[in-house]
């Protein structure tokens, strides 16, 4: 990959690349050229070692001071010269003890020896622009840092080692060598064009078009595993809400009292469940009340969701289905939904036969949360319907972003024009002009083709030291 113009030029930067907080190591991270230069400034090594004239790649002990001669921390020095390194550039590390005053400290010291704060992102955006990585393995690395459950965590990897970026580079190089015979047509008519003329071009742009086809649906299962899915736990007062939270997350944050109103707040956790990252809302009872307070849990109830990838509607079982479940049922019926009739191990009020055909349109799980029956069931159907029956294995290629998704499905429109003016026999020119709008749209992806908004939108998201 070609190194891209940086508009930062040769500034040397520097930042804390290791989150707040207290910690056996923490990490000071400088690049740019000059970086060994400013590093030496303020390293003191009791052996007498010059930063400047150790070999690339080496650890080196001794002490941070500041231009004063004032000592600030114990450190290992790693250096690595370009092209060695993660940015390409010359890049010194300092490993110091992990609170944050000798954090700062360090940093502070580095910028005054002559170096200035990194931007957000600033480090993987000089790797991109230096050609160490494209802007789809950029984006796997703060996937890589959100990853939500294993199976993000491996897509994210598999995204930054360039997985993705090889296959979109396979299908751009298709296309090319199409639209190289294509364009030969125009310029030589009177020649015999193979590639133009072969019977096999449209399933050639068939081929193609079914791998865009496939990338695009694989984004429904990449989304899920790299932002959660926003699961709400609804129903009236006191049907068991906090009971099934609780028992998700095999502990017990929500208080679980037999008097309706309990939860006035929502409660939210983060947990894997049959391998998907869930949001797990627990919301308040939803019901009319003259409580302040309670009206307040409501409506964030209500607003939670609006905002829901899927809602597990909860009935009690031994008190039928009253107005106030119907009512309910209203908010939520045009939502992915699973309607769970949870005290079983009570007398029943209604037969499973009645509750089922009043909710014919959703799948409805008897559960007994006191007795923990059927939750295996409930963990199934989750599955199954997150992941619309498809598991993410049968993906060869997973799609984790909105923006890779659009390029995809702008490439895709442009395919199908191309195949549908190919079968019309349209002029070659005009076959030409959709097949590049393909390859434009597909260089988006790894940054071959991308504006210089579209590269600070996505740096600008990345964390100050990455």
């Amino acid at each position: 990959m070609a190194a891209r113009e940086d508009k930062f030029g040769e500034e040397v930067i520097a930042a804390i690349a290791t989150p707040p907080g207290t910690s056996g190591i923490g990490k000071v991270r400088i690049s740019g050229e000059g970086a060994v230069e400013v590093a030496d400034k303020i390293f003191y090594s009791p052996a007498g070692v010059k930063l400047a004239e150790v070999e690339s790649h080496t650890i080196n002990y001794g002490f941070i001071r500041d231009l004063s001669g004032k000592e600030i921390d114990e450190v290992l020095a790693l250096v690595m010269l370009s092209p060695r390194s993660f940015t390409r550039e010359d890049t010194v590390e300092f490993d110091c003890h992990g609170g944050m005053l000798p954090l700062q400290g360090v940093l502070e010291a580095v910028l005054q020896a002559g170096a200035r704060m990194a931007e957000p992102g600033e480090f993987s955006r000089r790797a991109f622009l230096n050609g160490r990585i494209d802007l789809a393995q950029a984006e796997g690395i703060i996937d890589l840092i959100n990853a939500k459950s294993r199976r993000g965590r491996e897509i994210a990897l598999q995204q930054l080692r360039g997985r993705l970026s090889e296959h979109i580079d396979r299908l751009r190089s298709r296309l090319l060598e199409i639209l190289t015979g294509v364009e030969a047509s125009i310029d030589f008519p009177e020649d015999e064009i193979p590639e133009l003329d072969s019977a096999d071009l449209g399933d050639q742009l068939k081929e193609i078009h079914s791998s865009l086809k496939d990338l695009i649906a694989s984004s429904r299962t990449g989304r899920v595993y790299q932002e959660g899915v926003e699961t709400v736990i609804a129903g009236k007062p006191n049907v068991g809400k906090s009971s099934l939270l609780n028992y998700l997350l095999k502990e017990n944050r929500a208080i679980v009292t037999d008097i309706p109103g309990t939860t006035r707040d929502v409660i939210s956790e983060l947990i894997s469940f049959a391998g998907l990252p869930l949001k797990i809302v627990d919301t308040a009872g939803i019901r009319q009340t003259e409580d302040q307070v309670e009206k307040i849990g409501v409506e964030k109830s209500q607003n939670s969701l609006k905002r829901a990838d899927l809602v597990l509607f909860m009935l009690d079982v031994s008190q039928g289905i009253t107005a106030e479940d119907l009512e309910i049922y209203q908010l939520v019926r045009d939502k992915p939904l699973i309607i769970l009739v949870n005290k079983t191990d009570l007398p029943a009020d209604l037969s499973p036969g009645e509750i089922e055909e009043r909710f014919a349109d959703h799948p409805v799980i008897f559960i007994s949360i006191w007795e923990e029956t059927g939750l295996q069931e409930l963990k199934d159907r989750i599955y199954e319907i997150i992941m619309g029956g498809r598991a993410a294995g049968d993906y060869d290629y997973i799609i984790t972003r909105l923006r890779h998704q659009r390029a995809l499905e702008e490439a895709s429109d442009s395919l199908e024009r191309a195949i549908a003016a190919y079968r019309s026999g349209v002029p070659a020119d005009l076959l030409a002009v959709d097949l590049k709008e393909v390859l434009i749209k597909l260089g988006e992806i790894t940054g071959d083709t991308v504006t210089e908004d579209i590269i600070d939108r996505i740096f600008a998201d990345f964390c100050i030291g990455k």
